[in-house]
């Protein structure tokens, strides 16, 4: 009797726990999760109607729901106990997104990961990033991408995007013979010890830059990561000239001048010609490499960090302050014959001692270095991946840099590498295409600064010429790094002039180019030989210039489309053909369709209250680019704020009216009004009453047309 009531309890205790952990968080959250005391778990959207299931394979205990708060936001999150260890699944109030996470209390085995989606919606089209050099995109593959994100979709557009969220070096992803995704910890780990900490994040939600947006923004705020801005160092604040792989002067030099003395060469003819420089980099000729330490040793690694003294025999401080430049510096691998692997710890090719950083980076900054740019990073320069070398290497690298005030840029990254990005806030840029900048990289550019810009890394496409229009803007659009690789005497400056201002300070959008939704989704779904659309922007409170960035991607022109709407334009719009100097007006809602071949470039503008669509500075690629129109509204009335750096005398600002505008300045004057009615277009010189300086402009409509300045 006594034994069947323990039975009788059980039970019933048993069935208390199925009811309550089994009862979803309905409209708490935009996803309802649900935890069965067998191991099932199901995780259910409502738009669209999908449910994400997988099972743990063994009963669970001590299913326990609770509310809280981290750096994404306010959570509802259901914990359970298994097999030594506890799973939780951490759904969002705000966000469609969850965190699944797995906490060991003992350690074990690298086995049976979580979360398994067994079941899980079937879309026809994926976006992911191959674990190669550079982190290349591939469409509908998931072929050598375990490293992640992957990101799935259907032909509205509508997805869901899951990924490692912790533990980045060591995290992979698979999918099933059987269909089942995967998220765990590499093979090649065999035991995880007490206390280790695993995480995965899927978001569900409608178009892929909204997907990717939502992502990142999640994974940053997640690590506490303070995204840079746009300006957060002088390689993103400023142009700069670079000599790495396809400048002219990577390990070459004028014979007559020596390296030093060609990099000074450098420096004064772009003074001469008016065109200002903020920064210099040097790339792996600088120190001495391999067995031999010689500066002209391509083909191996680091022998020692330090300038190598044939060509900098007063070492690299004097050179600095004789170029009068602050320098980046790049870096390769530790080359087997270094003396520094028997000096100081070290794992595969890499330096995991924290007293290299620290030497390192002590000694860039006494030569006047502002960013360390660590390449190779996805070939020879990775360390044994278990689960301390790679967070020394890469972390003890960060933490040196920031105590000296240096940023850090990756090149040749791995998407762990770009995920890894998370965790260190100094990291402020990356490469996202090979070397030499060209028409070949561009697809990869724009697809790898979607992955590298959703998580707070501004893209840097590589060096290239100035006389080369389309690369120059590209790079602009890229709202990241610029700069040039020109031999002495062949700079364009009027190209040069169109992304920076005269304190070589650079005019650009606020956010990278990017491939629109709709060229995404039409690659996944006819190939890569539909054209390319991509797009950018700035903000100016309510008010958004768009750029736009189209291609043809096959043999012959190609029919391109956009919907300003769509891009965050509801009313009129004026789209200006840029290379074609020819502008169109759109009715709110209007699609815009041109025909393109190698590269069109257009620029949209809202009709705000006035009438006027306000194009911005004539002179720059991204006219309404903060560093150059700091301020613009539109209430009647439209306000203009222009800053003039050291040294310009006038701009050219330009738009579109109904009829000639009335246009007045507050610390300057406005000259040389002119109005095409054929166009609709106005100019005006701007002239500023002292320089540096902030210019008020104030445009009105002409009811009689007749505009005056």
């Amino acid at each position: 009797m006594h034994r069947a009531l323990l039975t009788l309890l059980l039970l019933i205790v048993l069935a208390n726990v199925a009811s309550a952990s089994a009862q979803p968080n309905t409209g708490a959250t935009p996803l309802d999760v649900t935890v069965d005391p067998s191991g099932h778990y199901e995780l259910r959207t409502h738009a669209p109607e999908w449910t994400f299931a997988g099972d743990i394979g063994q009963p669970v205990a001590n299913i326990r729901a609770s509310d809280g708060q981290d750096g994404v936001g306010a959570f509802h999150q259901i914990d359970f106990d298994y097999n030594q260890r506890t799973s939780g699944i951490r759904v969002y109030q705000q966000a469609p997104l969850a965190l699944f996470m797995t906490i060991y209390a003992e350690s074990g085995a690298n086995a049976d990961p979580f979360p398994v989606f067994s079941s899980l919606p079937k879309l026809p089209y994926s976006v992911s990033f191959r674990d190669v050099p550079f982190s290349p995109y591939q469409l509908n593959s998931l072929a050598d991408a375990p490293d992640g994100p992957w990101l799935f979709l259907d032909a509205s557009g509508n997805g869901f995007l899951v990924s490692p969220a912790s533990d980045f070096p060591v995290a992979r992803m698979t999918l099933t013979s059987d269909g089942s995704l995967r998220s765990g910890i590499d093979a090649g780990v065999a035991s995880l010890p007490a206390g280790y900490t695993y995480q995965t994040m899927l978001v569900v939600g409608a178009g892929p830059n909204h997907l990717f947006d939502v992502w990142g923004s999640a994974m940053t705020s997640l690590h506490g990561k303070a995204r840079p801005t746009n300006d957060a160092d002088l390689t993103l604040e400023k142009f700069g000239y670079w000599t790495d792989n396809g400048a002219t002067y990577y390990y070459h030099f004028e014979p007559q001048l020596g390296y030093s003395g060609t990099l000074l060469g450098v420096k004064r003819d772009f003074d001469q010609r008016g065109i200002p420089i903020g920064y210099l980099q040097l790339d792996s000729w600088w120190y001495p490499k391999g067995p031999n330490a010689r500066w002209d040793d391509r083909d191996h690694g680091i022998f020692r960090y330090r300038a190598a003294p044939d060509l900098f025999p007063d070492d690299l401080p004097a050179f600095q302050q004789q170029v009068g430049l602050p320098l980046v510096t790049h870096a390769r691998w530790i080359d087997p014959s270094s003396p520094y692997r028997a000096e100081l710890g070290f794992s595969g090719n890499v330096m995991t001692d924290p007293r290299y950083w620290s030497d390192l980076m002590g000694y860039l900054q006494t030569g006047g270095v502002v960013t360390y740019e660590q390449d190779w990073l996805g070939a020879q320069a990775q360390p044994v991946y278990d689960l301390s070398a790679p967070q020394q290497f890469m972390g003890n690298m960060a933490n040196a840099a920031a105590q000296r005030g240096l940023t850090l840029q990756y090149c040749m990254p791995l998407p762990r590498h770009v995920l890894q990005t998370v965790e260190y806030g100094n990291v402020t840029s990356m490469r996202v295409s090979d070397d030499r900048f060209d028409r070949t990289r561009w697809d990869t550019f724009l697809y790898t600064s979607r992955l590298a810009s959703a998580l707070g890394v501004w893209p840097w496409a590589d060096v290239f010429m100035s006389t080369e229009r389309d690369n120059l803007l590209l790079a602009d659009l890229s709202a990241g790094v610029v700069g040039t690789g020109d031999a002495i005497g062949a700079e364009d400056a009027g190209n040069l002039r169109r992304v920076m201002r005269n304190d070589a300070v650079l005019v650009k959008p606020d956010v990278p180019l990017v491939p629109t939704d709709e060229s995404i989704l039409a690659e996944a779904s006819q190939g890569p030989k539909t054209p390319m659309v991509a797009w950018t922007f700035t903000d100016h409170g309510s008010m958004r210039g768009l750029y736009v960035f189209t291609y043809s991607r096959s043999d012959a022109p190609q029919d391109v489309s956009f919907s300003p709407a769509s891009l965050g334009l509801q009313g009129p719009v004026y789209v200006y053909d840029y290379f074609a100097d020819a502008g169109r007006l759109l009715a709110a809602g209007d699609i815009f369709t041109a025909s393109v071949s190698t590269g069109s470039y257009f620029l949209a503008a809202p009709v705000g209250p006035t009438g006027i669509a306000f194009l911005g500075d004539s002179g720059q690629f991204a006219s309404l680019g903060r560093k150059r129109i700091s301020q613009l509204s539109d209430d009647g009335t439209l306000h203009a704020t222009i800053e003039f750096a050291p040294g310009e005398q006038t701009l050219t600002l330009f738009g579109y009216a109904p009829t000639a505008p009335f246009a007045a300045a507050a610390g300057g004057s406005v000259q040389d009004v002119t109005y095409d009615p054929a166009t609709q277009r106005f100019t005006l010189v701007l002239r500023p009453d002292a320089a540096p300086s902030s210019v008020q402009v104030q445009l009105t409509p002409s009811p009689s047309g007749r505009g005056l300045g």
